[in-house]
């Protein structure tokens, strides 16, 4: 099954991130594990159910009541592909085709009958169905996908009083050490429910069309194969991200070791809003890659300022490159690190400094393309400011 992206996946993203830093996605947005802490009810006479930790507003459910509340807005996606098999090597047989089916899991979001899922779980689907809680199976409508943030949304065609759309929360608030549930079904089985904490924030992963999509939510909740696209949901029964990736160490099972990715709902509420409006999402694209500097660098290559993004290469026929801006001519490694040097560097957008690759990435996904941007960079100790129009993303990072 082809759901949860493996680790393989994931080790390139700290790589990326440079390369693609400049790739603002649409309201959007590095690796670490933390042990779980439950708090332990005294013992009683009567048996007390589970409770999470109470959230910084007091309010808190049971799992119990989570699941009650959430689960029947939990589906299960199935899609279907066709693929193509060629040949054996010694030119015998002919090219054949087979069905493929691929298992995750979405959540209702509204009483029109839209469901939130991954992209990768239905790319290329010839057929999606959607299994409800209570057994009922149906074909399911891709409304609309964006593979630079694997969100996609489909509709079913079913009466408003039969739905139950989740409540989605603000991601912005989340805090290391939150307790969350994940429910979705994993390896096929339908509805499970298992609970964690966050365990880290602003990670970074890989798209399935690798850009790079930022403020992710590490967890410890564990999450499988037929967990993507299911919610990550609070204490108060609110969805606060999207269940997607796992990393799964050295060992190569693909199995869960406590470390799973989930986008952001914030994220995800704005790409949604856009693929129900428009059946698509347009991301701003700036068109370069940059490494980011420390003062120790500065001080090393007698650099004008202590932070910034030395630019690393800009790519042909970008904003970046019709406004000017010159890559690094020079790659120097200093510690297991490799820097540009003798290009440009980036130290402010639009008056705002900017001394990360996520405060970069932030700045040009508050744009849309077409839109301008004003890079304030040192061309040596010179300082300018250029122009700069942003494109559109490219369908991949190759173009």
């Amino acid at each position: 099954m082809r759901l949860l992206i493996p680790a393989a996946a994931l080790t390139g993203a700290g790589v990326l991130g440079a390369a693609l830093a400049l790739v603002g996605a649409a309201a959007l947005g590095s690796f670490d594990k933390t042990t779980t802490v439950r708090e332990v009810a005294a013992p009683s006479s009567a048996p007390v159910p589970a409770s999470f930790k109470a959230d910084r507003a007091g309010h808190s459910f049971t799992p119990a009541e989570v699941f009650r509340r959430d689960a029947p807005g939990v589906v299960q996606v199935t899609s279907t592909t066709v693929v193509t098999t060629q040949p054996d090597p010694f030119g015998f047989g002919f090219p054949s085709q087979q069905t493929e089916k691929a298992l995750g899991s979405g959540f209702v979001i509204d009483r029109a009958g839209h469901i939130v899922t991954n992209y990768h779980v239905i790319a290329n689907a010839r057929k999606i169905e959607v299994s409800f809680s209570n057994g009922e199976n149906m074909k399911a409508r891709l409304v609309g996908s964006d593979p630079s943030t694997d969100v996609a949304v489909l509709q079913v065609p079913v009466r408003s009083r039969a739905l139950r759309p989740l409540e989605l929360g603000n991601s912005d608030v989340v805090e290391v050490g939150d307790s969350v549930l994940a429910i979705g079904n994993p390896l096929g089985y339908n509805r499970s429910m298992t609970e964690g904490i966050v365990s880290g924030l602003q990670r970074a992963i890989t798209a399935p069309n690798q850009f790079e999509i930022d403020h992710v939510i590490q967890t410890d909740a564990p999450i499988n194969h037929g967990n993507s696209g299911g919610p990550l949901i609070n204490t108060r029964g609110q969805v606060i991200g999207v269940n997607a990736q796992i990393a799964t160490g050295d060992s190569g099972s693909g199995g869960n070791i406590g470390i799973g990715f989930a986008i952001p709902i914030n994220t995800v509420r704005d790409v949604v809003a856009q693929l129900i409006a428009r059946g698509k999402v347009e991301h701003p694209f700036l068109g370069i890659s940059a490494k980011q500097i420390t003062p120790d660098i500065a001080r090393l290559f007698r650099l004008p300022v202590d932070h910034g993004l030395l630019v690393a290469s800009v790519e042909h026929g970008s904003g970046a490159a019709a406004a000017g801006l010159k890559p690094g001519k020079e790659q120097v490694v200093v510690s297991g690190e490799t820097y540009p040097l003798g290009g440009d560097l980036i130290v402010a957008v639009d008056g705002n400094q900017v001394g990360s690759l996520d405060q970069l990435r932030d700045a040009i996904a508050s744009k849309k393309p077409g839109e301008h941007v004003a890079l304030e960079i040192y061309r040596g100790n010179d300082r300018k400011t250029l122009d700069v129009k942003l494109g559109r993303q490219p369908t991949s990072p190759q173009g």
